[in-house]
């Protein structure tokens, strides 16, 4: 099997006074290397979609495979096994430590392999000045723009080769200029063995994917347009 995800009969409900249904009996394939973009309205249900996958939340109803293993069964320290070697994530508040430089922000990332020091430092040197950020590895969070601040947020998420990306509005906070060209350094993350899913309002960054998945009144649509 080459599907990096496959969800069958997946549902999610909150209750607030009521039932709410976000999402409702999704069925998918996502196949490795795959890069997919995630549509929708606000509140569609988009980043429950994506908490889904990268176990942050628990499905109501259904199943989630990744690589064909059944994943929503499993415990606390699996699912952290999980997130901290094949799944990255990208939010579009970029979640930095503000107490921590560049280059320590993108050195934590890397505690779950439990690489020493020395090889973290410059594992992560390198993956700054891949993402254009050399000369600020010892800067503070709040020394950086906002652009170099989503840099360093890409440089960690992909620190680990990880199998799967996901990104919530990874240029939401970003300038059109800006946001291109993050953009354009994310995507060349993508490999034969990697797929990225990322959630945008951004009809032309959306373009960029392989196909499109549209989340609407809690069901999901495939369209390659």
């Amino acid at each position: 099997m080459n599907n990096i995800i496959e969800t069958k009969n997946l549902s999610k409900s909150y209750f607030i006074n009521k039932k709410l249904d976000i999402l409702k009996n999704i069925n998918i394939k996502i196949k490795k290397g795959d890069v997919v973009a995630l549509l929708g309205p606000s509140g569609s249900g988009k980043s429950t979609f994506l908490h889904l996958i990268a176990l942050l939340d628990d499905p109501s109803v259904g199943e989630i495979y990744f690589d064909s293993k059944k994943i929503t069964k499993l415990s606390d320290v699996e699912k952290d096994e999980i997130r901290g070697k094949k799944i990255s994530i990208i939010y579009q508040q970029n979640n930095l430590l503000n107490e921590f430089t560049a280059l320590e922000n993108v050195e934590i990332a890397m505690m779950a392999n439990k690489k020493n020091l020395n090889e973290s430092t410059l594992l992560a040197k390198r993956m700054l000045n891949k993402v254009g950020l050399s000369h600020r590895c010892n800067h503070f969070p709040s020394d950086l723009s906002g652009g170099e601040q989503q840099r360093v947020a890409i440089a960690r998420a992909l620190i680990n080769d990880p199998e799967l990306i996901l990104a919530d509005e990874p240029t939401g906070n970003l300038d059109r200029s800006n946001s291109n060209d993050i953009f354009n350094l994310f995507l060349k993350s993508k490999s034969k063995n990697r797929s990225i899913i990322y959630a945008t309002h951004n009809r032309q960054l959306a373009n960029k994917a392989d196909y499109k998945l549209s989340i609407i009144d809690g069901n999901v649509k495939r369209s390659n347009e």
